[in-house]
This record gives structure tokens, sequence and C-alpha cells, in this order.
């Protein structure tokens, strides 16, 4: 049901908002807080102010638009006029989040957030890009969400916390034992780099692994409550390598079930390298076979590192911008950052959690930076001196 063209009937219309219409959480775009809102129909998202989701969230059905409208100005001290409900209903009609309104929007131009009545597109449904021989992207299963569900309920059992819990531990004693005898590791990847049967074992077990990472993510969004668009197989030759593709992950229910999804597959990528340094550390191997196992802890460990590293597009990046509640966080905070170096005006119009997110960000993502280059430049150091 859309708005009527002249006057909203108050007294008799109750807007509801459509039941498969997802609603993200507030989080930080810029100076101000947003809520995400996507339409699975169509696969169109749109950004909405925090005004006009607190009117999204009461369109159930129960309430008249009297009702909404004394809520609105118990909250904000404002009383929405006639032309603001034409504006807000006939914004969500058009987009198909009404019941009764169209169920595939025509096509729109970008826009950006407003006052209630507005709304941004944020994210549209395109078309795929071509395939080609140098890049493309081929979808393995027919049913990604599925295949996803299957895998949840074989495997789901091993995210509760008594299997979690030890599991975890085991890993961060892995890589304890790695830090400690790091120099075994380094001379072990050193040598495995001279053997190419090995190395291509290796390289079989790290791929092998990177396909692990991606369905984690499916399982960990499954149990979630998270939708599994697509699982298939990316290529940007040489590289070629898995991926899927959570429709949904800005949608999960809590702030939680968001940095767990994101945080699964370098765990799953530490998982699959227990048994590899169980034998390293406790049975008798001989020279060659330890020296590849020691590279393979490296190599592997260093892989499922850099996945949580906070630059885009890693889940670390991810996991960063669900701890600092935000979307678009580091373009957000390189902007912030520019017009505090600048000592621009609209830098205090961004409020006090915006700014120490974006400072955060900035001053974590320097670290991180130095201690990778850091790293590398002791590598390179040691490789010179032996």
């Amino acid at each position: 049901m859309t708005a009527p063209a002249d006057r909203v009937e108050a007294d008799r219309y109750r807007p509801t908002l459509r039941s498969d219409v997802l609603v993200s959480d507030e989080f930080l775009l810029g100076a101000r807080s947003v809520h995400l809102v996507k339409n699975p129909r169509s696969g169109k998202s749109y950004e909405v102010g925090v005004k006009e989701h607190f009117l999204l969230a009461r369109m159930d059905g129960t309430r008249g638009l009297d009702e909404l409208g004394a809520e609105y100005a118990a909250e904000y001290g404002k009383r929405l006029g006639d032309a603001n409900w034409q504006r807000l209903l006939g914004m969500l009609g058009v987009r198909g989040l009404l019941e009764g309104g169209p169920a595939a929007p025509p096509a729109e131009p970008a826009g950006t957030a407003g006052t209630a009545g507005t709304a941004g597109t944020v994210a549209t449904a395109d078309e795929p890009p071509k395939r080609t021989l140098l890049r493309g992207t081929l979808p393995l299963v027919a049913d990604a969400d599925a295949t996803a569900d299957r895998l949840h309920r074989a495997f789901g059992f091993l995210l509760a916390a008594p299997f979690m819990v030890p599991l975890l531990l085991l890993i961060t004693a892995m890589e304890v034992v790695a830090v400690a005898r790091l120099g075994e590791l380094l001379d072990g990847a050193a040598a495995l780099f001279t053997n190419p049967v090995l190395l291509a074992g290796v390289a079989a077990l790290l791929w092998f692994s990177t396909a692990l990472h991606e369905l984690a993510h499916g399982v960990v969004a499954r149990r979630y409550g998270g939708q599994v668009a697509e699982i298939g197989l990316r290529w940007r030759l040489p590289v070629v390598i898995m991926y899927c593709t959570v429709d949904n992950y800005q949608y999960l229910r809590t702030r939680w079930h968001r940095i767990a999804t994101a945080v699964a597959g370098a765990v799953m990528n530490l998982v699959v390298l227990l048994p590899f340094c169980a034998v390293w550390l406790l049975v008798p191997v001989d020279d060659a076979t330890g020296e590849a196992l020691a590279g393979l802890l490296l190599l592997g460990s260093v892989q499922a590192l850099a996945m949580l590293v906070p630059f885009p597009p890693l889940d670390g990046y991810k996991i960063a911008a669900q701890l600092c509640g935000a979307t678009a966080l580091a373009a957000s905070s390189r902007e912030y950052v520019r017009l505090a170096v600048r000592r621009d005006p609209a830098a205090k119009a961004y409020p006090r959690r915006a700014r120490t997110a974006y400072l955060g960000y900035t001053a974590g993502s320097l670290l991180v930076l130095a201690g990778i280059v850091a790293a590398v430049v002791a590598l390179v150091v040691r490789l010179v001196a032996t």
C-alpha cells in the first residue's frame, strides 16, 4: 500500500514494512549516523538517518500515522506534517519496502540520506562482470545457501564453546611456539623455496586452506542467520581462489555475530595448521620433511594473520569497522583526518564517537603498517646476513 496522492488518511492508514526487508544496526558514516535498509528482492540497499529509522522500526501495521507521529514528536520534539509523510511513504513505496508496494523498484540515481522522508542509495544489484580468460568468477554450486546450511548441520557443532575454546587455546599455543622458534621457521621456509616438489605440496595445502577459509565464513554466517549468495572460484590470473559471498553480512543481528563471521576464515587457516604443527613438534622426521613443516607453519601463519590486517578489503578491515561501529570506515577516516589536519571547521561537526573511531582507526592502521615494514626489514636483514 502506498501513500495517497493528495492527503494521507492518518486515522486509517497503517504502514507496514515488508517482512523480508533487512534493516541494519546504527553505523557511523562520515559525521552522520545511518542505518542500512535492503530490499532482498531487488538487491538494492539504501541508507536512512536515525530519525527515519525510528519510524521504520515502528511500521509494523499496528500504528496509524497519528500514533507514529505522536511517538516521533515525543522523541524529537517536532511533529511531521503531511508533506513529510507523503515524501517518506512515497520513498518507501517506490523502493518496494512497504507491504503492497512494487516488488522490484525501478532503477534510480544514487542519492544521499537526509531528514525524514529521504534516503540514499548506497548499493545496487549490478550485473555480474563479464567473464574473460584473465579474470572472472565461476559459481560452483547452484544453491550456495543450501550448501552452507548442509555444511553447518555437519560441522556447526564445532562452533560450540566446548569445542571452540580448546581450539582457540591450541591455536594460541601454536603461535606462541612459532614466535619462540621463529628462526627455525625462517630457515625451513628458506629451504622450502629450494625444493620445488615440497614447495608445490605446501602451495597446494595453502590453497586448500584458503578454500576452507571461505567456507568457514559461510558456515559461521549461516549459524547467525546469514544468507550465502554464492560459493565459487574467482581468478585474476595467475591467481585463482575460492570465494564465498555472504549477502546480508551487514544485517546480521549483532556486532559480535558479524565479527565472528569475519574472523572465521583466519581461524580456519590456523586450525588447518594444527596437525602439521603437532607432527613437527612431536614426531621424528627427516631434515627435509622437518624443514617443509616449518616452512608450512610460517607461511600458513602469515597467510592467516595477513587476513586480519585492518586494510580494505581484508577481513581485518571488516572487524575494525564493526569494532568502530562504522561503514565505509577507511574513507570516513581519511576525510576526517584531512579536515582535522587542515583545521577545517567542518571537522567540528563530527560527534565525539566519530572522532574517536576515525582517529583510533588511523592510528591503529599506521601502527600495523609500521609493524609490517619493520618485520620485512628484519627479514631482509636476516637473509642478507645469512
